[in-house]
């Protein structure tokens, strides 16, 4: 890890546990930083992970049935080791986080101007006049017409792709040094998607924030992240800058990520090429390369020892890599 960075998360592991069940391993030994103006990615198929890192980040997973393993540090600070009242203080001014589900995450009963007011009366002390006059500025900058309007209705009077950008301009009230975005742009149509972005990139050139994002959308990636970490059955199977991973995937996982996006340039009619099976056939990390089954590359040595993540600026967790000279790894998204 980085001296300057402002988050670092070093070997943590979520494992959920339910009595008469096996233990569910969701998250597996992942590490990563991110410091201040720096975008990483998180990126993998549904199930992989991913938002249960943001959440075990955030302090958000229950405290019943889930164990939590490894350490969180924010600026210095132990986050799971801090009292609740103090986490409290630094989710929404420190910490932000806008929530995959926007159909969910807002409270039904209450309007939406109080849920964004909020975080601005509670962490930056502004009365309840200022407030929502920010608060409509909010809502205008992320897209949604009308918005004092707006800050007078309910979640459910608001379409899903306003629901979502109301979300997005609560986590970004006070302008916070850490933000994870966890699919932004679920529900938003093209051009809302291109604002949401600028505005994000924005906030990370002007502020410094240091950006969490999580998605499936690889175009989002190649044109946000600087780095980008790709998860599999809880663990980051390959990591790298994000030229160079999109130029030169080295794991069949991401391989096939890239290969199963449509292109432009490819000619009319051509196939997409899937990655075969589903994230459900697998087997343990215990056992080997939990990829091995849907893996075109898989040989006798995937199994049964898992392999470790190596290299520093290119890190790959796979013994049997594709070769960097085969085209059809060449998928770089300008």
């Amino acid at each position: 890890m980085t001296r300057e960075s402002l988050l670092d998360v070093e070997d943590l592991s979520v494992v959920f546990r339910q009595r008469g069940r096996a233990d569910v391993r969701a998250v597996d030994g992942v590490s990563f930083s991110v410091s201040p103006g720096e975008t990483i990615g998180l990126v993998g198929e549904s199930g992989c992970g991913k938002s249960v890192t943001s959440l075990a980040i955030m302090g958000l997973l229950p405290k019943r049935g889930v164990r939590v393993e490894g350490r969180i540090t924010f600026d210095g600070t132990e986050l799971p080791a801090l009292p609740a009242d103090k986490l409290r203080l630094l989710r929404g001014r420190d910490l932000a986080i806008v929530f995959q589900d926007p159909m969910t995450s807002l409270n039904p009963v209450v309007p939406i101007g109080t849920q964004v007011t909020e975080v601005l009366t509670r962490h930056r002390g502004l009365g309840n006049g200022e407030a929502r006059e920010e608060a409509a500025d909010l809502l205008r900058r992320v897209g949604i017409p009308d918005p004092s309007r707006r800050l007078r209705e309910y979640p459910h009077q608001l379409s899903g792709g306003m629901r979502q950008r109301a979300l997005i301009a609560t986590a970004l009230a006070c302008r916070p040094r850490l933000l994870i975005a966890d699919e932004p742009t679920t529900a938003l149509d093209v051009t809302i998607q291109a604002q949401i972005l600028e505005l994000l990139k924005t906030l990370v050139a002007e502020s410094g924030t240091a950006l969490i994002l999580i998605t499936h959308d690889l175009g989002v990636v190649a044109g946000m992240c600087d780095t980008v970490h790709v998860m599999y059955a809880g663990r980051i199977v390959e990591r790298a800058p994000r030229h160079e991973l999109f130029a030169d995937p080295r794991h069949p996982y991401t391989g096939g990520l890239l290969a199963s996006v449509p292109r432009l340039d490819q000619p009319r009619g051509a196939r997409l090429e899937p990655i075969e099976g589903s994230p459900r056939d697998t087997i343990p990390w215990t056992s080997g390369c939990a990829f091995a089954p849907r893996c075109p590359n898989r040989i006798e040595e995937c199994t049964p020892v898992a392999p470790d993540l190596l290299g520093d600026r290119h890190g790959l967790r796979c013994v049997n890599p594709l070769r960097s000279d085969r085209p059809e790894t060449k998928a770089v998204p300008r």
